[in-house]
């Protein structure tokens, strides 16, 4: 399970599943550690993530896994 933390350490998010549905990516799990949530990631809308991606962040992101 992945926790999505908030700046004062509480949990925001607890991301149980990555599916794959058609072209989308759906991620399931529980939000406040009660609600249960399935989100859905479009192509379109992972392309504009990447558009918030520099340079700098993407160095950073190349060695976050081995921090």
């Amino acid at each position: 399970m992945l926790t999505l933390l908030s700046p004062d350490n509480t949990k925001l998010m607890e991301i149980e599943t990555l599916e794959r549905s058609g072209n989308e990516l759906l991620i399931k799990g529980k939000v406040f550690g009660a609600m249960p949530m399935t989100a859905r990631l479009t192509p379109a809308e992972a392309r504009k993530g990447l558009k918030l991606v520099n340079f700098k962040l993407a160095l950073f992101l190349l060695t976050f896994l081995l921090r």
